[in-house]
Parts: C-alpha cells; sequence; structure tokens
C-alpha cells in the first residue's frame, strides 16, 4: 500500500510511535528531499537503511505510476519534508494515481503547520480554507486575493520570508487593513512567535523584516462584505479575466450569497 505520513514540522519530539516504527521496518521510501530524510532517520536514531526514492513536483508525475506498482506488491512510505505529504507538498498526483489502479493508500497523521496556525491563531476555526502559498507577482498576487476578497470562512496561507510584507501589504489593500489576522513562524520551534493583530498592524509590522517558515491566518470576511453592485462588478472582471458568465455569476455567489440567477441577469445587463 501506499502510507503517508506526516513528519515533525519543526520540533522532532513532536514524531508519533508510528511514524518511527514506519520508518524502522520500511524498504522504500518515497521522500520529498532524500536528505531530508537522512537526517531524519540518523536524528531518531534508526539503523533501518531504506532505499530513498527522490519524489518531489518536478518529478512526480513520471515516477506515481513506478510508485504505485511498487505499492501493489510491498508497502511504500512517503514523506515531506514537514508536515502532511500533499498538502502543498508532493503526494498528490501520487494518491490519485494510486486510487485510480485500486491500490490501497493509508495514513499516519501527526503534525501539520495549516492546523497548528489556525489553533494558534485566535480566529474562528468552525469554518476555513487552506490557499497554500500566493502568487510571487504582486499582480498575480493581488488578483488573487481579489478572489478572496468575500470570503467568509478564516483563510491560511503560507508565505515566504521575503514575500511576506508585499503579501500582508496587499492584503491591507484588497482585504481591508482593519481585518483581523495573525503570523505564525517557527511554529513549534524555539523561536516560535505569533503576532496577531489587523492586516494594517501586521503589514506595517513585517516591514522590519520576518524570517523563519512563516503561516498567516486572515479572518474572513462578514456576511455583508459586498453589496450587490460590486459583486456585479466582481462577475464582470471575471469574465474580462476569461470566464464564462455563468461560471462567474456562479463563483461570486458562492462568496457572496447573492443570487446566482441575480447577478447573471445583471451583468448581462450592464453587458448590453
Amino acid at each position: 500500500m501506499i502510507i503517508l505520513a506526516a513528519t515533525p514540522i519543526g520540533n522532532l519530539g513532536d514524531v508519533t510511535r508510528r511514524l518511527v516504527e514506519a520508518l524502522g521496518a520500511a524498504t522504500v521510501i518515497a521522500a520529498e528531499d532524500t536528505r531530508t530524510t537522512q537526517r531524519l532517520l540518523a536524528a531518531l536514531g534508526i539503523e533501518n537503511r531504506p532505499q530513498l526514492v527522490a519524489l518531489h513536483d518536478h518529478n512526480e508525475k513520471q515516477r506515481a505510476g513506478e510508485l504505485v506498482r511498487r505499492a501493489a506488491t510491498e508497502d511504500v512510505l512517503v514523506l515531506s519534508d514537514a508536515g502532511m505529504p500533499t498538502v502543498s507538498d508532493p503526494g498528490y498526483g501520487l494518491v490519485a494515481e494510486a486510487a485510480a489502479q485500486g491500490v490501497t493508500v493509508t495514513v499516519l497523521p501527526g503534525p501539520s503547520a495549516v492546523l497548528t496556525a489556525l489553533a494558534v491563531s485566535g480566529l474562528p476555526t468552525d469554518r476555513f480554507t487552506f490557499e497554500g502559498f500566493l502568487a510571487r507577482k504582486g499582480g498575480d498576487r493581488r488578483r488573487t486575493l481579489t478572489t478572496l476578497a468575500a470570503e467568509q470562512r478564516t483563510m491560511v496561507f503560507f508565505e515566504a520570508p521575503s514575500r511576506i510584507a508585499d503579501s500582508l501589504a496587499d492584503m491591507a489593500v484588497v482585504f481591508g487593513a482593519d481585518r483581523r489576522a495573525a503570523v505564525c513562524r517557527e511554529l513549534t520551534k524555539l523561536h516560535e512567535e505569533v503576532v496577531r493583530g489587523s492586516l494594517g498592524e501586521l503589514a506595517d509590522w513585517a516591514q522590519q523584516g520576518v524570517r523563519g517558515e512563516i503561516v498567516v491566518v486572515v479572518a474572513g470576511a462578514p456576511a455583508s462584505a459586498m453589496a450587490f453592485p460590486d459583486a456585479v462588478t466582481r462577475v464582470l472582471e471575471l469574465v474580462t479575466d476569461g470566464i464564462r458568465l455563468k461560471d462567474a455569476a456562479g463563483e461570486v455567489s458562492a462568496h457572496t450569497g447573492h443570487s446566482s440567477r441575480e447577478l447573471y441577469q445583471a451583468a448581462l445587463a450592464v453587458r448590453g
């Protein structure tokens, strides 16, 4: 079978007993970075020396079939550098191929940067969405944020230290400077830090420089965040970006609560 195993996101003490047992028994490990896995084995004092196969964003499409065929006759342990494979890490393509071929997939749960940041953020946790990394380019990043402006669920993002100041500044502009958020850095590590405040305050704070691995948690928009005329304008913007009018109306409806049919008709009237 395919075994997806979560690894520590910073503190080695978070290793689960099941992971230690799996590492000790594994004959083949598909790892995001084989060097990281070698260091993990050494740190845990595991003498087992399984075959290490690199599985990363650049080769997963080619490796998935091979690994699934192996998993039909032996267990294949899948690791990312930190946290759960497939969650903003390699593994999705492998799991999809395994499902298509009828090969069993199971999980050894464990540390998760997404859930850790969400839990410590002080923001609503009953409904949330994980958005991964934002685009590197400012224009692309702001367009993505615009599509999320009326999202009512708490949002979780990953971000690089080199881009965190720009991303927070863009969030403050698109979501509003008063929107509540939390920047969580170096979670579970010695220098763990959680900074909470408005997006405007956090954008100013980040200007001095932020180091480490970062997760940003942003409060969702209030239910009345987008008036109907603004929602129609958003539909038209999506159409300009190449999305079909019907699909654009449906997307904006999902985020704002306005009727998809009414948005469609209004946008159609504006277009003439």
